[in-house]
């Protein structure tokens, strides 16, 4: 399957429409919360913390579902419910509702995404599941900042505007997905262009070493979704203007994607695991302290970069070694849904560590520190198997 067949092209839409469905609600929701419904950090933590747990348990079940009832039923399903959710927010987004429908969303998004991937990469080699993940990465991650961008306006707007547009999207995803087939073929596991025997457990390695950091990437991240809206509010920006810069992140990620789609010299190698390990929390701090602006926007830079090359390297090992199945989209996504729930929980952890600390740097660094340290050693200890395998 190559990257130009109709096939392909439909799903590269769906995806791009998908995700920045998903953008309006996963993370405008937070600009939402704050300026709509009053919420502090604290709350948006808590929202954020209820959609990773949830996030977690749909992405586990994608798989099994899929087998159950086929992987184009539940992609259809899993759309069809996001248009019902998305107009009760629509109509009734109020504190214990928005956490509630929050949390219904998150596990759609959880059963939808795995199955996405596994489309995309299905009866490919190695090599073209690469090519093709570069154009599925940038066609998703596009659509993020351009969803950011568009979530500011829509909320000063009205208050249902968010949910509405989100909605629209799926309605436009759902018919896109119609003549999808119905059930995914894989190339055979003694294909002569997959990974031999003597490689596998290198990428195997490789594949621990990028989840264990992609974990760490998604905490920090979240944690950045929660809290950014409080960020850019220090520094007395509007809010169509901070979902904006918020989108700089982004950016800087679709970038990553772009380059390493092209430069194929990152394949089953540790450094730009290990340069990635480094960059990602300089970045998050950098956003969360940083005393000006352009401080805050350089940390977004180095953060989208980090984590773009943390998440390509994730889902690439993770199709070559699992034979692009459901089965590997759903562990990617649930270490996701995992860094949605963690990130969080560490950052509230830290909050409440702040009467006793007396700094918000020391409280953070409390909260998160331990959670990063642990994913850098399984990190390293990957890097350290791959480098002798």
């Amino acid at each position: 399957m190559q990257t130009d067949t109709p096939r392909l092209r439909r799903l590269l839409l769906v995806a791009f429409l998908e995700s920045f469905m998903t953008i309006l609600v996963e993370r405008g929701v937070y600009f939402f919360a704050k300026h709509r419904l009053g919420f502090t950090d604290t709350m948006n933590l808590w929202l954020a913390l209820a959609f990773g747990v949830a996030y977690v348990v749909g992405s586990l079940l994608s798989h099994p579902l899929s087998k159950r009832i086929s992987e184009k039923a539940l992609l259809s399903g899993a759309i069809a419910a996001q248009v019902v959710v998305a107009a009760a927010l629509a109509l009734r987004a109020e504190t214990v509702s928005l956490f509630l429908l929050q949390a219904s969303m998150a596990f759609i998004f959880g059963l939808k995404w795995p199955v996405i991937e596994s489309y995309v990469c299905a009866r490919q080699t190695p090599r073209q599941v690469a090519r093709s993940l570069g154009v599925f990465n940038f066609c998703w991650s596009s659509a993020v900042p351009l969803s950011l961008a568009a979530a500011g306006p829509l909320i000063d707007w009205r208050a249902d505007a968010l949910f509405i547009a989100a909605g629209a999207c799926s309605v436009a995803s759902f018919m896109l997905a119609l003549p999808l087939p119905r059930r995914l073929e894989h190339i055979p596991h003694d294909h002569p262009e997959r990974p031999s025997a003597a490689d596998i457990p290198r990428y195997r390695s490789l594949l621990v070493a990028s989840r264990s950091q992609m974990l760490a990437s998604y905490s920090l991240l979240w944690i950045l979704a929660a809290l950014m809206p409080g960020v850019f509010e220090r520094l007395s920006l509007p809010l169509s203007a901070a979902t904006s810069l918020a989108a700089v992140l982004e950016l800087a990620r679709v970038a990553a994607f772009v380059a390493l789609r092209h430069y194929k010299g990152w394949h089953n190698r540790a450094a730009p695991l290990a340069a990635a390990m480094i960059a990602l929390p300089a970045g998050f701090f950098m956003v969360l302290f940083g005393p000006t602006l352009a401080v805050v926007l350089a940390g977004e830079v180095l953060f989208g970069l980090a984590a773009g090359m943390i998440y390509y390297a994730a889902l690439y090992y993770a199709m070559v070694v699992m034979n692009a199945s459901v089965e590997a989209g759903g562990g990617h996504e649930a270490l996701i849904g995992g860094g949605f729930a963690l990130g969080p929980a560490c950052a509230l952890v830290g909050m409440g560590l702040l009467p006793l600390l007396q700094s918000r740097l020391l409280g953070t660094l409390a909260g998160v520190g331990p959670l990063f340290l642990a994913c850098c050693a399984l990190t390293a200890r990957g890097l350290i198997k791959a480098d002798r395998k």
